[in-house]
C-alpha cells in the first residue's frame, strides 16, 4: 500500500528548494536552531529584565552561562536511526509520526497530524481527531504544524528523510526491525522518552496473546486460516503470507496453523486466479476488503466475486467457514491494530 503513496510523493519534493532557502532565513534570524517560541519567550524576559540580568552576568559571567549549557544539554537526546545520529528534543511536545500514529495512540499521545491518502483515507480504527496529512501532497504544510519531532516508517527512503529533516529533528525507524510491531513500539516508546510507557503497552500486549493462543488452541487445534483481500478496484482475491506485514503475527504470535499456500508463500501477498481458488486448502478464511466498507457502494460491483462458481467450490466457503472483517485494521501492522485483530479472531473461533 504505501508504496503508490511513496510514488505520488515523490512528485512533489521539489518543492522543498524554496522551503529549505525559508528555513535557513527563519533559522538566521532566531540566532539558534531552538523553536520560535521558546526564543520569543527568552527574548521578553530578557527585555524586562535586562538591569537584574546586567548585574547578574558583570558580577559572575561564567555562573550566568554554566546553567544555560546545563539546560540546553538536558533538552535534547542524541539516537541512532537508520540513517545515523539524529538529536532529537528529550521531551518532545507536538509529534508527527507519519503512518505511525497508532503507535503514539498506544503510548496515550495524541499526534499532531494523521496519516491520510487519498485512495485509503485515514486509519479510521484509532479515532483520531487530529489533523490529516495527505503523504502525497506537499509536505510544506507540515510547517505550519509546527512539530518539534517528526517520526518516520519505512516507506521514508533517504531523499525523503533528509527533506521532512528540514522541518524538524527527524527520527527513521531502522529497517531491521519495520516487521516486528513489539520492537517499533519499543523504539518509538524510547524516541519519545517514555520507556516505562512502552514496557507496560508490551506487558500489556504479551499477556493477551498468551491468553488468547491457549483459548485458540483449544478451540481450533490444527485447522488452517488463511487471509484473503477482495481487491475492489481490480475485482480481484490477493492470499496474504505468513510474512505479510499486516497479519503475520497472528501465525508468529498467536499460533494459528497457516494454510499450505500461505506457508510457503516469500512473497507479502499473491493474487490468485479464478480457476485456482478451488485448490486453496484451508479450513477457514478471514476475509477482507482493499478499501472502505462491505456496505460500501463502490464496493459492491467486485462483491459480485463472492457470488461465482469458483469461489462457492473453495472447501472453507461451502463448510461455511469464512469471516468477514473490516479492513481499517486488518490492513495495519500496528500494535493497537492487532490488539483489535486478537478481538476479532476470538469472536470468530472462541465460544
Amino acid at each position: 500500500m504505501m508504496q503508490w503513496g511513496k510514488t505520488k510523493l515523490k512528485g512533489k519534493m521539489t518543492v522543498l528548494a524554496p522551503l529549505a532557502l525559508a528555513i535557513i532565513i527563519v533559522l538566521a534570524g532566531c540566532g539558534s536552531p531552538g523553536g520560535t517560541e521558546a526564543n520569543t519567550e527568552a527574548n521578553t524576559e530578557a527585555n524586562t529584565g535586562a538591569t537584574e540580568e546586567a548585574a547578574v552576568t558583570s558580577a559572575s559571567p561564567s555562573a550566568a552561562e554554566e546553567p544555560a549549557a546545563e539546560e540546553q544539554e538536558a533538552e535534547t537526546r542524541v539516537l541512532k536511526d537508520e540513517f545515523g545520529e539524529v538529536t532529537i528534543p528529550a521531551h518532545p511536545k507536538r509529534v508527527a509520526a507519519i503512518y505511525l500514529e497508532d503507535y503514539l495512540k498506544a503510548l496515550d499521545v495524541t499526534p499532531i497530524v494523521q496519516w491520510y491518502h487519498p485512495l485509503w483515507g485515514t486509519q479510521e480504527y484509532l479515532g483520531l481527531d487530529s489533523p490529516t496529512f495527505d503523504i502525497t501532497g506537499n509536505i510544506e504544510v507540515l510547517l505550519e504544524m509546527e512539530p518539534d519531532l517528526i517520526i518516520l516508517d519505512g516507506w521514508a527512503d533517504k531523499t525523503k528523510y533528509d527533506l521532512f529533516s528540514k522541518i524538524a529533528p527527524t527520527y527513521r525507524l531502522p529497517e531491521s526491525i519495520l516487521l516486528d510491531s513489539k520492537a517499533i513500539l519499543t523504539t518509538v516508546a524510547d524516541v519519545m522518552n517514555m520507556k516505562e510507557q512502552g514496557d507496560n503497552v508490551i506487558s500489556a500486549y504479551e499477556q493477551k496473546i498468551a491468553d488468547a493462543k491457549d483459548k485458540l488452541k483449544t478451540a481450533l487445534g490444527d485447522e488452517s486460516v488463511a487471509v484473503i483481500r477482495l481487491n475492489v478496484d481490480e475485482s480481484t482475491f490477493a492470499l496474504f503470507g505468513v510474512n505479510n506485514r499486516f497479519i503475520g503475527s497472528i501465525y508468529s504470535e498467536l499460533g494459528l496453523t497457516p494454510n499450505t499456500w500461505s506457508k510457503e508463500m516469500k512473497e507479502f501477498q499473491v493474487v490468485l486466479t479464478e480457476e485456482s481458488l478451488p485448490d486453496l486448502d484451508a479450513d477457514h478464511i478471514i476475509i477482507l476488503p482493499s478499501n472502505g466498507t462491505w456496505d460500501s457502494p463502490e464496493n459492491q460491483e467486485a462483491m459480485k466475486l463472492l457470488d461465482s462458481n469458483m469461489w462457492k467450490a473453495v472447501p472453507a466457503v461451502k463448510a461455511g467457514h469464512v469471516h468477514r472483517v473490516e479492513r481499517s485494521f486488518w490492513q495495519s501492522g500496528g500494535i493497537t491494530a492487532n490488539f483489535m485483530k486478537i478481538d476479532d479472531i476470538l469472536k470468530m473461533f472462541v465460544k
